[in-house]
């Protein structure tokens, strides 16, 4: 719009309604782009968001059953194909040892091919592991070769599902805005839990261990084109910070060790690094136990007298409630506790580290009731911190993948240490009860408590949606000074505006 414009307004010419909303936003949009601020077009929401969640979703539930699979059927297991219960352990923890190198790998992939083909590698590795796993099943192969099958399909499924996992914060940034970010990586954090619980409540209930295997191999298979409905980005972005150049994840080490420079969005000061290494420490140690409990929830509770099926409940409770918690309490971190996630920390590790150090001596014969009950708190608590404590690292970090992908890297290094240390603090065959795992459960529940009090060091700013308000303040501040009205009123339908005469498009 020329000099002209404005000039002829304040002389009350009449503009038709379209005619005067037209001229406002071209003048709006011409002081937004001077001013250096994103105008209020500049951000926009997709409904396909949903149909990319719900595909990662799936994708996550599914990837996490592996893990978990062969925890409540590990006896059955051992005498169907004559592994020993260590073989069988090694079944969860190659899992766990393979997420390692893989989960650093996932940053470096998502980099060179997006979220989209990321997916497509992933969706290989998913269906090829199923079926190899299946193939170790053979009645016709000995012990050394079934059991190296069903390895190598574990392997290949450990390498999947970091893939799907690591991204969740990524997929939340680029399609979510700030008033659905948290939920959005709650429902998909908290999704690879849940597949945690159905594979623990699945994998007794489907048959004998052959058939469970073959179950697991159908269930891949079926969930494995939703990779195809994973966008990689919207055409225009929700947030400042989903409009910046994807941040690599050699930014974060250099960041992390204090040689990134001042100018970097990505950079760190040292208050940022001690947070983000606690963070490190206390969600793997957490998300670790959890991990192990789930593994050897069977070895854990069945000396006491309880079965391979109410074995497998009490490990999904934990999952199951804490799906219900976490869904609950998401919306509220969004729009009410938006700006306390380090609080929120703060307020619910102590209830998780009791519950944990209180299985001492609530695990002992005929104590259900309680038992179920502790394993609810625990999963409430833990499910509901789970997507906190994501997004509150990428809000630390400005590195939406290389924070979820080394989050996830101390859960699995942590989860192997503890299934290691625990099965070696399993009792002999003359302790009372035999096998017992009470110097294991005495152990996860003082390494709990020891890493929650780390957490009261956390200052937790969260520096990305101080970013992300600021630019959404600027481009609604451009929005709402430019230009000066000062007068409005109506003649025979007709809108006259007048402009004030020191508006710079006033002349």
């Amino acid at each position: 719009m020329d000099a002209q414009g404005p000039a002829a307004l304040s002389g009350r010419s009449q503009y038709g309604i379209v005619e005067l909303a037209t001229a406002v936003m071209s003048i709006q949009k011409d002081e937004s782009v001077e001013a250096g601020f994103p105008t209020e077009d500049s951000y926009r929401l997709y409904k396909t968001r949903w149909v990319g969640l719900v595909a990662l979703v799936f994708l996550n539930i599914v990837a996490g059953m592996s893990l978990v699979w062969f925890g409540p059927i590990a006896n059955d297991v051992a005498q169907d194909f004559g592994f020993s219960l260590d073989e069988i352990n090694w079944f969860g923890n190659i899992v766990n040892v393979i997420f390692l190198p893989s989960c650093v790998i996932v940053p470096l992939i998502y980099e060179r091919f997006g979220i989209r083909r990321s997916c497509y590698i992933g969706a290989v590795l998913f269906i090829t592991s199923a079926w190899i796993r299946y193939a170790g099943t053979a009645k016709s192969l000995s012990n050394g070769g079934s059991y190296a099958l069903i390895m190598i399909g574990q392997l290949l499924a450990g390498m999947s599902q970091p893939i799907f996992q690591v991204l969740v914060p990524s997929y939340s940034e680029k399609w979510f805005d700030l008033k659905g970010r948290t939920t959005a990586t709650m429902i998909m954090g908290i999704s690879n839990p849940i597949g945690n619980a159905l594979g623990q409540l699945i994998s007794p209930l489907v048959g004998s261990p052959r058939q469970s295997i073959l179950v697991m191999a159908i269930i891949y298979s079926a969930v494995t084109p939703f990779v195809f409905l994973v966008g990689n980005a919207p055409p225009t972005p929700p947030t400042y910070a989903a409009s910046r150049k994807h941040p690599t994840f050699a930014s974060l080490g250099r960041a992390m060790l204090g040689k990134e420079t001042t100018t970097n969005p990505t950079y760190m000061t040292m208050r940022q690094r001690i947070d983000f290494a606690i963070i490190f420490l206390v969600f793997g140690i957490l998300v670790g136990i959890v991990n192990a409990f789930s593994i050897l929830t069977a070895q854990d509770l069945e000396p006491f007298g309880y079965s391979d099926s109410i074995s497998g409940l009490m490990g999904a409770t934990i999952l199951l409630v804490g799906l219900v918690a976490a869904a609950v309490t998401a919306p509220l971190f969004d729009r009410v506790l938006t700006h306390h996630l380090a609080l929120s920390c703060k307020l619910l590790c102590p209830i998780i580290a009791v519950c944990w150090l209180s299985l001492i001596w609530a695990i002992r014969p005929n104590n259900t009731g309680a038992l179920f009950a502790i394993m609810a708190v625990i999963g409430a608590a833990s499910l509901t911190l789970l997507p906190v404590t994501l997004e509150l690292a990428v809000e630390i970090t400005r590195n939406a993948d290389g924070s979820s992908a080394m989050l996830w890297f101390s859960s699995n290094l942590f989860g192997i240490i503890f299934v290691l240390a625990e099965g070696a603090l399993r009792a002999g065959p003359d302790a009372s009860p035999p096998y017992n795992m009470r110097r294991a459960i005495i152990f996860q529940g003082v390494v709990v408590c020891a890493a929650v009090a780390f957490v009261y060091l956390l200052e937790g700013r969260q520096c990305r949606r101080e970013q992300d308000e600021q630019r959404l303040a600027g481009a609604r501040g451009a929005m709402v000074t430019t230009p000066n009205v000062t007068e409005a009123q109506t003649i025979d339908g007709n809108v006259i505006v007048e402009l004030s005469r020191n508006s710079p498009r006033a002349g």
